[in-house]
C-alpha cells in the first residue's frame, strides 16, 4: 500500500512561508503598539469590524471558555473572502501561529497572518486539534434537518448574517469558517467529532492584517461545545454560553519594516480557452 504524501508542497520561497522574524516581532512587541478599539460581543450574537492593512486584532476569552466562528472578507471588495478550504490544505486542518488565512479565486493572497496563539494545543491523544477547519458554522437549515423541523434561529450561520447587515452584505457573503477555540477531529470511519473548548479566561488568538479587511464572528450558541445540541441526547447549552472580547491594535510602524501588503494572484493564462475572431468557420 502506497504512504499517504502531503499534496500541496511549495517551492522554497513561496508566500506560503511567513516571515518569521517579522510576525515574532509584532507578536512580542506589545509595548510598541497602541489600542484602536476594544469591545466585547455578547454571548450567543455576532458583530462584525474593519480591521485595516498593518494593523493586529485579538479574539479573547474573558470569561472562560467558549468557541467563535471567524468570516473574513476584503473591505473593499467582497467578492474576495477567506477560504476555508484551501487554507486548510495550504497549511492544515487546524491553524496556530504563522499560519494564513487565504482569499477565494481568483485572487489567491493571504488576507491574514496569525501571530499569536496561547493556546497553543498540538495534537491530543484523539488526533484532535484546535482553532479548526476541518467543519464549518452551525445554521438553521442543519438544525431543522437534525431535529426533526424545529426552527431554530440561535445559529453561528444566523448571527454572521445579522452581523454584516450594516455593512451591506446579505446571507449570501457569509462563507466558511475558522472555528475559533474549538478542538475537532475524525474518527476512524472519518466521522466529524468535537471536544469541549480548551480556552481559559485569557486566553487568545491574534492576527494580523495582509490587506484591509472586514471581520465577523458569531460567539456560538452552542457555547463551550460541551453540551449536544443535536441527537438523543440534546440539550440547551445556554449555561456554557459566554462572551468574548475582540482587540484591534496598531503597532508601531518601524515594526512594520520590509513588510508590503499581499497583490492578488497574477495568474493570467486565460484557463486554456481560446478568443475566436468574428470570423468562424462558416460563418
Amino acid at each position: 500500500m502506497a504512504r499517504p504524501r502531503v499534496i500541496y508542497e511549495a517551492k522554497p520561497g513561496s508566500p506560503l512561508e511567513a516571515d518569521r522574524d517579522l510576525y515574532t516581532r509584532l507578536e512580542r512587541e506589545t509595548g510598541r503598539r497602541s489600542l484602536v478599539e476594544r469591545f466585547v460581543v455578547p454571548r450567543r450574537s455576532g458583530r462584525a469590524w474593519p480591521v485595516r492593512a498593518g494593523q493586529l486584532f485579538r479574539i479573547v476569552a474573558v470569561e472562560g471558555p467558549q468557541v467563535a466562528d471567524l468570516n473574513v472578507w476584503s473591505l473593499g471588495n467582497p467578492r474576495e473572502r477567506f477560504w476555508a478550504a484551501r487554507t486548510r490544505q495550504l497549511h492544515r486542518a487546524h491553524l496556530t501561529t504563522f499560519d494564513r488565512l487565504w482569499s477565494c479565486l481568483p485572487y489567491l493572497r493571504p488576507m491574514l497572518t496569525i501571530t499569536g496563539d496561547s493556546l497553543q494545543y498540538g495534537r491530543d491523544a484523539d488526533g484532535g486539534g484546535c482553532h479548526d477547519l476541518l467543519g464549518t458554522r452551525c445554521d438553521p437549515y442543519v438544525h431543522k434537518l437534525l431535529n426533526k423541523g424545529e426552527e431554530f434561529d440561535l445559529c453561528c450561520h444566523s448571527n454572521l448574517v445579522r452581523a454584516v447587515v450594516p455593512y451591506h452584505l446579505t446571507e449570501l457573503d457569509v462563507h466558511d469558517v475558522l472555528n475559533v477555540f474549538q478542538v475537532t477531529g475524525l474518527t476512524a470511519d472519518g466521522r466529524y467529532w468535537v471536544k469541549p473548548s480548551p480556552a481559559t479566561t485569557g486566553d487568545f488568538i491574534e492576527f494580523f492584517a495582509e490587506i484591509d479587511v472586514l471581520c465577523a464572528i458569531s460567539v456560538c450558541p452552542h457555547g463551550d461545545l460541551s453540551v449536544p445540541v443535536w441527537g438523543p441526547n440534546a440539550g440547551d447549552p445556554l449555561a456554557t454560553c459566554r462572551p468574548l472580547g475582540v482587540e484591534i491594535w496598531e503597532p508601531a510602524p518601524e515594526l512594520l519594516v520590509g513588510w508590503a501588503p499581499p497583490r492578488p494572484s497574477d495568474y493570467h493564462g486565460g484557463h486554456g480557452l481560446t478568443l475566436r475572431g468574428a470570423a468562424t468557420e462558416g460563418g
